[in-house]
């Protein structure tokens, strides 16, 4: 650790600080931006449904809106999760970690996040493969609309990468400032 201080007496932040601090504003702008995809699919399944509501009326269908809107609702899923991770919207055992004291909060919440990279690095792998699989094979779904399968495979893919992307920063950054995290912080 660097003593070096400034005039008025804080401290300068370390490079790793700064660097996880870089990786972090990223990793935000990388959760909405999956978020803002997850609400656009919100948008299209309600248009969707609305459309074919509207042709069933006249006798018609399009055919693919149970699985379309299936697809959309996996992505959305998947999109939206970083983000609802970095706004503290997804369960966490708050009870637990207010009554340790201070000093164990940090490993704890570093021992989770941890645990939940490798839970889900290990579902991103193996995803990797069946979409690989999916698009060198060229897999398509068994409906009228013939969708290759890595399309959708690919949306919950990049859904699962973000996710892992900001566990590892999550992590790094609690490492680096030695505490845990309050509901909503990233």
């Amino acid at each position: 650790m660097s003593s070096q201080h400034r005039r008025d007496g804080s401290a300068f932040p370390s490079v790793a600080a700064l660097l996880v601090d870089a990786l972090g504003r990223l990793t935000s702008a990388l959760a909405a931006l999956g978020a803002g995809l997850a609400m656009l699919l919100v948008v299209y399944m309600l248009g969707h449904i609305l459309l074919e509501i509207g042709m069933r009326l006249f006798g018609r269908s399009t055919f693919i809106l149970d699985e379309y809107i299936g697809y959309a609702v996996a992505a959305m899923t998947f999109l939206g999760l970083p983000y609802a991770l970095e706004k503290g919207g997804l369960i966490r055992v708050a009870l637990v970690l207010k009554r340790l004291p201070q000093a164990w909060r940090w490993p704890l919440e570093l021992f989770a996040s941890v645990s939940a990279l490798l839970a889900f690095g290990w579902l991103a792998r193996y995803w990797t493969i069946a979409v690989e699989r999916s698009y060198q094979r060229g897999i398509v779904s068994e409906t009228l609309a013939q969708t290759p399968l890595w399309i959708p495979q690919g949306t919950v893919l990049v859904g699962l990468y973000l996710l892992c992307l900001l566990l590892i920063v999550r992590s790094l950054r609690i490492l680096v400032q030695r505490h845990a995290f309050d509901a909503g912080d990233a």
